[in-house]
Order: C-alpha cells, then sequence, then structure tokens
C-alpha cells in the first residue's frame, strides 16, 4: 500500500512511465497487422505446400524421406494444391516485407510465431492426428519463450544506422553460415532428419529477413550501392536454399513441425543479429541478455520437443499407410 508521503512519487513514475510511451513513434507498429497477415498466409501456404508433397509421394510411389529427387520436384510443379501454396508463400513474404518497411524487426518479424498456432490447429484436423500432451506443452512453450523473447527485445532495442562495416560484417556472417548449410545439406540430404533442415531453414530465413530490413532501410536512406547490392543477392541466394531446406523438411516432418522452426528460429536469429552486429541493444542492461539467453534456449526446447514427440515426425505418407495407397494422376490436389 502507497503511504500519503509516497502518493506524489508514485505519481511522478506513472507520469514518466505514460510519458516514455507516449514518445514512441505509433508509426512504429503499423507493421503489425501486415505482419498477422503475413503469419495467416505462411500456416496456410504451409499446409498446401505439404499436401501437394504427399500427393506426389502417392503418384510415384517413391519416399520423399530421404530427400527430394528431380522427379518429385518435377510432379511438384504440376500438383495445384502445390503450386498454390507456394502462391500464398510468396504473397506472405510480400506482407513480411511490407511489415518490415513500416516497423523495426524486433516487433514484427516474430509475429510470425501465430503461424504455428494455425498451422498445428489446421493439421491436426486436415490429417486427423491428435496432438498429444507433450506436443501441446512443447508448442506453449516455444510460443511463450518467443513472446518474451520479442517483448524483452521490443522494450530495450533501439533501430541503429547501419554502416558499411556493420553491413559487412553481416555479409560475412552469412556466408560462414551459407557454407555450413551447404555441408549440412550433402551431408544429411539422404538421412531425413527434419530437425538438420527446419534448423538450417530457420537460420537462412533469419538472415533473408535481416537483408530485407537493411535493404528496405538503405534505400530509404537514399544510400543503394554495390555493398546493397551484394545484399541484394545474399537474400536471394538465402532464400531459395531455405525454400530447398523448407521442401525436404516436409518430406521428413509434419507442417507445423516445420513452421515452428521457421517461427521460432527465423525471429531469434534476426534480433541476434540485430543486437550483436547492429548494436540495438547496446545501452540494455544485463538483465537483458540473460533473459535473452533463457528464453532462446527454451524456446528451442519448445522446437525439439515438438520434433521429438510430435505422432508424425520422421515419418512420409507412405510410412503414415504403411502401404501405398492407390491415386490416379488426376486424384484431386
Amino acid at each position: 500500500m502507497i503511504s500519503p508521503t509516497g502518493l506524489p512519487q508514485a505519481l511522478d513514475s506513472i507520469v514518466a512511465v505514460a510519458t516514455e510511451a507516449m514518445a514512441v513513434d505509433p508509426r512504429q507498429f503499423w507493421g503489425i497487422p501486415l505482419a498477422l497477415i503475413g503469419a495467416a498466409l505462411l500456416a496456410f501456404g504451409a499446409q498446401y505446400q505439404s499436401r501437394g508433397l504427399n500427393k506426389v509421394e502417392r503418384l510415384t510411389g517413391e519416399s520423399a524421406h530421404a530427400g527430394l529427387s528431380i522427379r518429385h520436384m518435377l510432379k511438384l510443379l504440376k500438383r495445384p494444391s502445390w503450386v498454390v501454396g507456394t502462391v500464398l508463400l510468396g504473397l506472405a513474404v510480400v506482407f513480411q516485407i511490407g511489415s518490415l518497411s513500416l516497423s523495426p524487426i524486433t516487433i514484427v518479424q516474430p509475429i510470425g510465431v501465430v503461424g504455428l498456432i494455425i498451422t498445428s490447429v489446421l493439421n491436426s484436423r486436415i490429417s486427423g492426428v491428435k496432438l498429444g500432451k507433450r506436443v501441446t506443452a512443447s508448442i506453449a512453450l516455444a510460443v511463450v519463450s518467443i513472446a518474451v523473447f520479442v517483448f524483452v527485445a521490443a522494450t530495450n532495442v533501439a533501430d541503429q544506422v547501419v554502416t558499411d562495416s556493420k553491413l559487412i560484417a553481416i555479409l560475412i556472417t552469412f556466408a560462414v553460415v551459407l557454407v555450413a548449410a551447404l555441408v549440412m545439406f550433402v551431408l544429411y540430404r539422404h538421412r531425413g532428419v527434419a530437425l538438420i533442415y527446419i534448423v538450417g531453414a530457420g537460420v537462412l530465413y533469419g538472415f533473408v529477413a535481416t537483408f530485407a530490413k537493411v535493404v528496405i532501410s538503405r534505400l530509404q536512406q537514399g544510400d543503394f550501392e554495390w555493398l546493397t547490392w551484394t545484399c541484394v543477392a545474399a537474400l536471394a541466394a538465402g532464400g531459395l536454399l531455405g525454400m530447398l531446406f523448407v521442401q525436404n523438411a516436409y518430406s521428413s516432418g509434419p507442417p507445423d513441425l516445420v513452421v515452428a522452426g521457421l517461427t521460432v528460429i527465423d525471429p531469434m536469429v534476426a534480433v541476434l543479429i540485430g543486437i550483436l552486429i547492429l548494436g540495438e541493444a547496446a545501452d540494455a542492461p544485463l538483465w537483458v541478455a540473460i533473459a535473452f539467453a533463457v528464453t532462446g534456449a527454451t524456446a528451442m526446447i519448445g522446437v525439439i520437443g515438438i520434433s521429438r514427440f510430435h505422432p508424425q515426425s520422421g515419418q512420409s505418407v507412405l510410412d503414415h499407410t504403411g502401404k501405398l495407397p492407390v491415386v490416379t494422376p488426376d486424384d484431386g490436389a
């Protein structure tokens, strides 16, 4: 209870907090609705792409569990569901870029975690597979962890000018990650380890989101030169390799597991780049770093839990049925 003598100090504190809140430019939150739409498009796009891959497995009689073949890829281009899913994912990217042009990356990028909830419900109902308590708890842990992670980041970081030296540091870091991702892809291509593909895609898309934000910022600053064009090329390379990782992840895991990795790992990578390289949290207290470490670790535990306990993890469509279904080429999507 506040004593009469302490009332003025309490009122001063309330006024100070209100003043600080009003000082925040409300325009930086305009990207939130776009990010929410993008998250929904991501969820539906993932579901349709996974459905298209499942149908191709039935048609070819070949499981893509050990990696997509050229035959699989050619068949995918002819499946309406996969094409629709690809279009939806493309629209999700457009809305994401729109949100990044309006709001800081630490605010809008992690909103994609909404897609995890939507995808989990969709996949459970469409596949008829009921999610157990451990999977549900893992999803909740991932969502809550990333929500806390984002809240701490959004309230303790600030946009910084992207200098050439910072841009070079991001490009060098990405080059190392790109080489590591290629090596992992070669080593695990035929092993069907969903978590490898998912983590790889999440990290790559984290850099893609960062490059998108950087390119937009440099364009807004009128500073669009060869270094920025290099970022555009890196964005394209990361996006293409990330897409390849995602397609292979669909072949060895359910869509909600794939979306879990993207919506948890992607924003954490993007925010960490902003903190460690761009210096967005240079003035943040020590407890912020501790909060980042704890919530980041628990979010990853949630993703690993989904991978471990999900009833569809590590199974292709052919594994689900135990035999090859008879499907004609013009059957369904």
